[in-house]
Protein backbone atom coordinates (compact mmCIF):
# COMPACT_ATOMS: atom_id res chain seq x y z
CA UNK A 1 0.00 0.00 0.00
CA UNK A 2 2.72 2.24 0.76
CA UNK A 3 4.05 1.91 -2.95
CA UNK A 4 0.81 3.10 -4.36
CA UNK A 5 0.80 6.10 -1.81
CA UNK A 6 4.46 6.90 -2.86
CA UNK A 7 4.16 6.61 -6.67
CA UNK A 8 0.85 8.82 -6.24
CA UNK A 9 3.08 11.53 -4.95
CA UNK A 10 5.61 11.11 -7.72
CA UNK A 11 3.20 11.35 -10.33
CA UNK A 12 1.24 14.20 -8.65
CA UNK A 13 4.23 16.14 -8.28
CA UNK A 14 5.37 15.44 -11.83
CA UNK A 15 2.15 16.74 -12.99
CA UNK A 16 2.17 19.83 -10.34
CA UNK A 17 5.76 20.48 -12.23
CA UNK A 18 4.59 20.35 -15.38
CA UNK A 19 1.59 22.91 -14.77
CA UNK A 20 3.66 24.98 -12.96
CA UNK A 21 6.19 24.87 -15.59
CA UNK A 22 3.60 25.49 -18.14
CA UNK A 23 2.51 28.97 -16.92
CA UNK A 24 5.72 29.93 -15.64
CA UNK A 25 8.19 29.25 -18.16
CA UNK A 26 7.70 31.51 -20.67
CA UNK A 27 7.25 34.23 -18.04
CA UNK A 28 10.71 33.41 -16.91
CA UNK A 29 11.88 33.30 -20.49
CA UNK A 30 10.80 36.60 -20.87
CA UNK A 31 12.83 37.91 -18.21
CA UNK A 32 15.80 36.17 -19.02
CA UNK A 33 15.55 37.74 -22.20
CA UNK A 34 14.50 41.23 -21.26
CA UNK A 35 18.06 41.03 -18.67
CA UNK A 36 20.35 40.04 -21.83
CA UNK A 37 19.23 42.80 -23.95
CA UNK A 38 19.79 44.92 -21.00
CA UNK A 39 22.81 43.77 -20.89
CA UNK A 40 23.80 44.51 -24.60
CA UNK A 41 22.36 47.88 -24.47
CA UNK A 42 24.80 48.54 -21.46
CA UNK A 43 27.35 46.94 -23.14
CA UNK A 44 26.71 48.99 -26.50
CA UNK A 45 26.46 52.33 -24.92
CA UNK A 46 30.35 51.92 -22.72
CA UNK A 47 31.41 50.60 -26.70
CA UNK A 48 30.03 54.26 -28.26
CA UNK A 49 31.45 56.74 -25.38
CA UNK A 50 34.58 55.00 -25.90
CA UNK A 51 34.65 55.52 -30.02
CA UNK A 52 36.86 57.71 -31.69
CA UNK A 53 34.23 61.00 -32.71
CA UNK A 54 33.60 60.44 -36.60
CA UNK A 55 35.15 62.84 -39.38
CA UNK A 56 33.03 64.31 -41.33
CA UNK A 57 31.95 63.13 -44.95
CA UNK A 58 35.37 63.63 -47.46
CA UNK A 59 37.90 63.36 -44.59
CA UNK A 60 40.51 61.16 -44.70
CA UNK A 61 42.29 59.81 -41.31
CA UNK A 62 45.13 57.08 -41.41
CA UNK A 63 46.11 55.60 -38.20
CA UNK A 64 48.87 53.59 -37.30
CA UNK A 65 50.06 52.24 -34.05
CA UNK A 66 53.17 53.47 -32.99
CA UNK A 67 56.63 51.51 -32.43
CA UNK A 68 55.81 49.05 -34.80
CA UNK A 69 59.24 47.55 -35.61
CA UNK A 70 60.73 44.42 -37.44
CA UNK A 71 62.26 41.98 -35.51
CA UNK A 72 66.11 41.20 -35.87
CA UNK A 73 66.13 38.39 -38.31
CA UNK A 74 69.19 37.31 -36.64
CA UNK A 75 67.48 35.80 -33.47
CA UNK A 76 64.85 33.57 -35.94
CA UNK A 77 67.64 30.86 -36.20
CA UNK A 78 69.13 29.42 -39.24
CA UNK A 79 67.55 27.79 -42.28
CA UNK A 80 68.01 24.27 -42.75
CA UNK A 81 66.90 22.72 -46.45
CA UNK A 82 66.23 19.05 -45.74
CA UNK A 83 66.18 16.70 -49.02
CA UNK A 84 64.65 13.07 -49.22
CA UNK A 85 66.74 10.12 -49.77
CA UNK A 86 65.34 7.00 -51.74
Amino acid sequence: MTFLKVLFFVLLFYYLLRLLGRWFAPKLFQYAVKKTEQRFQQQYGQYQSHREPEAPEGEVSISKSPGTRKKNQESLGEYIDYEEID
